[in-house]
């Protein structure tokens, strides 16, 4: 059973060393363990030093791409070079290499698809009070979405058997940690989420440049994955909210009209007929929506098929040694 480890980088020279040298080379029920780093179009030495360090394949983007995309060339390129269970970790050394073998171990056992890193951020020192409160607010959020028990949605430190790689399409530009959790909970994946430790700071996060920022990119991933696999509940909730709203101006209308007071209050019909008028429309939104999703759900087994395929004429390519894959 090969195991790689997937790096994303950007400018990560004076980190990866120490990232790469904590990652396991002899882990229970893994033959082989190889690394795989995603280069995110740095300007600093990064390829140089992965090549120094012996890193077994070098994915190159050409220019900055974004974490999300940088993680899906990731894992094609993992697939492609015959991993059986992929482990995404990140360049800054954030996480512990040891926990690799926790991480693997319920697939390995065959209970998991997906297995998730919980930080268990309330633990950690350098974690703000706010910053562990958006955490445990936002884990929630996904978890109720998603249906399945995930304590740290946000944790990039997670392991994806090959089958579920191959299930997973990253569509966000942003982050892969929350559209993945949703993905998975909506394709009745098995997922699992072991305890993990987490090293010191080594440099404040790239990803975003504020909280407000983060929590508008998260809160747009997660509207967009939810409407994505469950368009007919928010259209439909959205609709009738909307009714609603506009069905008490019209029984305020109705009720001056009654009694003998409707030439002054015309205006309450009338804005409750458009908000009635948009809930209806927002109906007939959500049977369109849920007619694309199916057509969504066909184009995702299209997907698939094609994939395996594409992995299963590309069997020569596996057990070769140190790659270079270039990219846009």
């Amino acid at each position: 059973m090969k195991l790689i480890v997937q790096i994303p980088c950007y400018n990560e020279e004076q980190t990866l060393p120490q990232t790469v040298a904590d990652i396991p080379r002899e882990i229970d029920g893994i033959d082989v363990v190889e690394l795989l780093i995603i280069d995110d179009g740095s300007s600093d030495r990064t390829i140089e030093v992965a090549r120094e360090l012996g890193v077994n394949h070098i994915v190159v983007n050409k220019k900055n791409m974004g974490l999300a995309r940088t993680f899906r060339r990731g894992l094609e390129a993992s697939l492609f070079a015959g991993a059986d269970i992929i482990v995404n970790t990140d360049g800054d050394n954030q996480y512990a290499g040891a926990d690799i073998a926790k991480l693997v171990e319920p697939i390995i056992a065959g209970r998991a698809d997906l297995v998730i890193g919980d930080r268990q951020t309330a633990k950690i020192a350098h974690f703000s009070p706010f910053k562990k409160l958006l955490q445990w607010l936002g884990s929630g959020v996904v978890r109720k979405l998603a249906g399945v028990w995930v304590p740290d949605a946000v944790s990039g430190f997670r392991a994806f058997s090959r089958e579920a790689a191959i299930r997973t399409n990253v569509v966000s530009p942003f982050s892969y940690t929350i559209e993945t959790v949703i993905q998975a909970g909506k394709k009745d994946m098995a997922v699992e989420s072991v305890p993990i430790s987490t090293n010191a700071k080594t440099r404040e996060s790239r990803l975003f440049k504020s909280i407000p920022a983060f929590i508008e990119r998260q809160l747009s991933t997660i509207v967009r994955m939810y409407a994505m696999y469950q368009p007919m509940r928010v259209f439909f909730f959205l609709g009738t909210g909307l009714m609603l709203l506009g069905f008490l101006p019209v029984l305020r209308f109705l009720y001056f009209y009654l009694t003998g007071d409707g030439d002054g209050h015309v205006q309450s019909l009338l804005l409750g007929g458009v908000l009635m008028m948009m809930g209806f429309i927002a109906y007939i939104a959500a049977l369109v929506a849920d007619l694309i999703s199916f057509n969504r759900q066909l184009l995702e087994m299209t997907l698939e098929k094609v994939r395996r395929m594409e992995l299963e004429n590309d069997e020569a390519r596996r057990g070769g040694s140190t790659s270079d894959l270039r990219g846009k």
